[in-house]
């Protein structure tokens, strides 16, 4: 096995083409975090970003995308915003951890969403969690998911699509746009967003110039193995919910969903999930990913679950040692807290009241009245 090092931004077409060949021929490495456009992206914005291609008698077999800092201690590219993660490869091809960080001249490498094919890095798992995911119908299948959730959840269709009708008759007649070009409502989403992040106490990821650059990039994005996809719900021809993420030719990943607080009594995330999966199933997407976490709405909507990894592959190294004692005990008690309701509603209690409290104290200070 060669392995040699490129930034992903500047791969050649022939290995673009044979990297895609990888995704298409296993359904595991079908999801758009896999692909080479979004190695791509972070490359664009993050410098210490790079792809190992491995190869067999000279033909590219292997793609794995990293990210690596000065002092050699790597993580998989996008982390923190990739809900799939993966050394993409050929069937039967095989592969050895330690090989492959010495070539990447990598002393550790931090992995949360590793799909569970990844053998090789099995050793170093810490943790397996649920991924939910919706398996849509054929696009021949008029039934489809809606019909789905009516059987399988009753009681949350029925309320969900009454809400909508009252959102129509409230607010001015629905619409719904699965592919939005308008980059008006991309930037709406954004500040919405960022104002959810604030008001539950959560890191906000669009106070980082770079990610603001790196959503607005994938945007523009229209490839047939990768696009960036902005939804819209509309009311009375005003937005009421947005989601952007990307998709590839058969799966669609959730990621980035938010509404305007004015008509939050109307479930506007949930009629926009039911909306979304609709129209991607009928634009020939079979799976949306819902990405790893313990969401109601996530428990709704999902048909089942993949199995995600978390943890550290390590070689011998001083700088591997104090960085795995470093984050394990942190992400240890991340996942504690997130796993018993009894420590994950006060602790999520405890991020609102300081997410209310930093909102209010950064807020612009009013005018004074004029006594009468």
């Amino acid at each position: 096995m060669d392995i040699e090092i490129h930034r992903p931004e500047k791969l050649t077409d022939s290995l673009r083409a044979a990297w895609h060949r990888a995704m298409d021929e296993s359904p595991d490495y079908a999801n758009p975090f896999l692909a080479p456009q979004f190695a791509a992206g972070i490359g664009t914005y993050r410098g210490g970003t790079r792809v190992a291609v491995l190869r067999e008698a000279g033909e590219a077999v292997g793609f794995f995308p990293y990210e690596r800092n000065a002092v050699g201690v790597g993580r998989a590219v996008g982390l923190g915003l990739s809900d799939c993660q993966a050394l993409v490869h050929r069937p039967g091809v095989t592969w050895d951890s330690q090989e492959l960080l010495r070539s990447c001249r990598l002393s550790a490498f931090e992995f949360d969403h590793l799909v569970e094919e990844q053998k090789p890095f099995g050793r170093y798992v810490t943790g397996m969690f649920d991924s939910p995911v919706i398996d849509l119908k054929d696009s021949d299948d008029d039934a489809g998911y809606a019909e789905w959730l009516r059987g399988a959840y009753p009681g949350i269709a029925k309320t969900t699509l009454k809400k909508e009708r009252r959102l129509g008759r409230d607010a001015g007649e629905t619409r719904f746009v699965f592919d939005e070009r308008d980059p008006g409502p991309l930037r709406q989403l954004m500040r919405w967003k960022s104002d959810q992040y604030r008001r539950t106490g959560r890191m906000d990821r669009f106070a980082r110039p770079w990610i603001v650059d790196l959503v607005t990039h994938f945007s523009h994005v229209r490839d047939e193995h990768f696009a960036g996809v902005l939804s819209v719900l509309y009311a009375g021809g005003r937005p009421v919910a947005a989601h952007f993420g990307p998709r590839s030719r058969t799966v669609f990943a959730c990621w980035f969903t938010a509404y305007d607080p004015d008509f939050r009594y109307y479930s506007p995330g949930l009629i926009m999930h039911l909306r979304l999966a609709e129209a991607a199933r009928r634009d020939g997407v079979r799976l949306m990913d819902l990405g790893r976490g313990d969401k109601e709405y996530k428990d709704w909507l999902k048909t089942r679950e993949l199995r995600v990894g978390e943890g550290f592959a390590t070689r011998p190294h001083p700088v591997a040692a104090a960085y795995r004692m470093w984050r394990r005990p942190v992400r240890g008690l991340r996942n504690t807290v997130l796993a018993h309701p009894r420590l994950r509603e006060p602790a999520d209690r405890l991020l609102k009241s300081a997410g209310s409290l930093r909102t209010r104290t950064s807020a612009p200070p009013q005018a004074p009245r004029r006594k009468r």
